[in-house]
């Protein structure tokens, strides 16, 4: 998980237009590569070919859950059209300026850097080298080892499971140091039930309509945490209050489609947030990671992410672009409470 990351695009063609190449090189905020690609683009033009690498190095920076993006390139022309400075105008490269601009202000901050082409030669080389291959050339970065103890997670659901499965798919790449040891579902019809399966775990049903006291129904709850030692518990679209025990205080976390303390409360979930927010007429979104008290979305804030609402966003869109950060969120909670790194003074989280 990268919130900063740097991009330097070149691309080109032997022949104007001819067999040509694009490629991009991501960098962590130390400078260090996280993934190199060069594309063999078949016959095109330089202007294409520059404009495609920028188009696929910023979707790869999406991909990673990057939030800001600093572009360097040696094209003069494309720094100046990204920025604005000078129109674009030939239609071959039109739809492709679009969809840069597009990636470009869907990150929380960007920036567009001429530099010399001499700065610039590791993309320049790589882009030589898918023409010369006359294929595409890939390179990723060894993943550091996650850092902090291995938790136990004890997942609660209600729903299809979206984001538990995220969460393992983060641990499968080595990038979390966790384990899904319980999954509790509160219905036993919801595809959730079926993806925890997947991932070998057997869910545990525990509908609230059998209890007809909480205390009962929380009981049965505590009881299952217990059971399977669990260390951290993730709500991942669960939709039942409970009464957390003491010991659990600061263990029990969950994420909301909103950035909170807005849009929140009881009967906001899903996509009655996100009607809420259009209807608002806000210009930002996102989601919110807190520890769980004794009331619907309230707790101490533990990571939020922000995503833009367009003008043509209906509940959909916009469902899906908070869930894009979702998916950054929740595992780099998980990751600061592994590492230790979250500590609550006067019902606000601290990072150490």
């Amino acid at each position: 998980m990268h919130q900063q990351v740097e991009l330097y695009t070149d691309g080109g063609s032997r022949g104007n237009p001819g067999p040509a190449g694009a490629a991009f090189i991501l960098k962590d905020k130390n400078r260090r590569c996280i993934l190199s690609r060069g594309l063999f683009l078949g016959q095109t033009t330089n202007n294409v070919a520059e404009y495609t690498a920028v188009r696929e190095g910023l979707t790869a920076a999406k991909k990673l859950g990057a939030q800001s993006v600093r572009l360097f390139s040696d094209s003069e022309l494309l720094v100046r059209q990204l920025n604005g400075h000078y129109k674009v105008k030939s239609d071959n490269l039109r739809s492709l300026y679009e969809a840069c601009m597009d990636l470009l202000i869907s990150f929380a901050s960007w920036q567009v850097i001429h530099i010399p082409r001499e700065r610039n030669a590791e993309a320049d080389d790589l882009a030589n080298q898918a023409m010369d291959r006359k294929g595409d050339v890939e390179s990723h970065a060894t993943p550091e080892k996650p850092k902090g103890k291995t938790v136990r997670l004890g997942i609660l659901l209600s729903g299809g499971g979206r984001t538990m499965v995220n969460i393992q798919d983060k641990i499968s790449e080595g990038l979390l140091n966790a384990q899904i040891v319980l999954v509790i579902s509160s219905r036993s019809d919801v595809a959730g039930n079926d993806r925890a399966r997947q991932i070998g775990l057997e869910p545990v049903i525990i509908r609230k309509k059998e209890y007809p006291e909480i205390a009962d129904f929380s009981g049965r709850i505590a009881e299952e945490l217990d059971k399977a030692k669990v260390d951290l518990v993730v709500q991942a679209g669960w939709l039942c209050l409970w009464h957390i025990p003491k010991k659990y205080e600061n263990r029990v976390m969950n994420i909301h489609p909103a950035l909170l303390p807005g849009f929140g409360g009881q009967g906001m979930w899903g996509h009655h947030v996100h009607e809420a927010v259009l209807k608002a007429g806000c210009k930002v979104s996102g989601c919110t990671v807190h520890f769980c008290t004794n009331e619907y979305d309230a707790g101490p804030i533990i990571v939020q992410r922000t995503c833009e609402v367009k003008d043509d966003d209906d509940a959909d869109t916009l469902a899906a672009r908070v869930f894009e950060q979702e998916c950054t969120a929740y595992p780099e909670a998980i990751r600061l409470f592994s590492e230790d790194r979250l500590k609550v003074v006067n019902g606000i989280v601290k990072r150490k």
